[in-house]
């Protein structure tokens, strides 16, 4: 068993490479080998949200509070609120975060293939992200 204390998992700002707003990712964590699933819990300011991407197993989302919005390319946005679980397939790309007007908190778990467990993409734009159909 490793114990990891709560002082050695600084809350981190998430990089503008990937994000767009304000993003805290806190607790993140990448399992020793043979172990593959990874994550953490990542919190959206209102309007913050994700790029694009993609996951070569998949990745699993729990909703811990807020509202947020969820799409998969080619498809509708859809909204999310605590208590709901989302799964993206392998390789679906897809974005997620909070909506214009709340923050959105969701833990994360994705699995690593060949040392890989996201591939990143274009960021969303403004006007994507705000002219989807509900």
């Amino acid at each position: 068993m490793k114990l990891i204390p709560l002082t050695e998992q600084p809350t981190n700002d998430a990089s503008a490479d990937y994000f767009t707003g304000n993003v805290r990712l806190d607790g993140f964590f990448t399992p020793p080998p043979p172990a593959r699933a990874g994550g953490g819990l990542v919190t959206f300011a209102a309007g913050a949200r994700t790029a694009w991407h993609t996951h070569p197993a998949g990745q699993r989302l729990y909703i811990l509070s807020g509202l947020g919005w969820v799409q998969v390319d080619g498809q509708p946005r859809q909204t999310v609120r605590a208590g709901d679980t989302v799964w993206f397939e392998p390789g679906e790309k897809h974005w997620h975060g909070a909506t214009n007007t709340h923050a959105m908190s969701h833990f994360a778990i994705a699995e690593a293939i060949e040392g890989r467990s996201v591939d990143w993409l274009d960021h969303v734009t403004d006007a994507a992200y705000l002219n989807q159909n509900d």
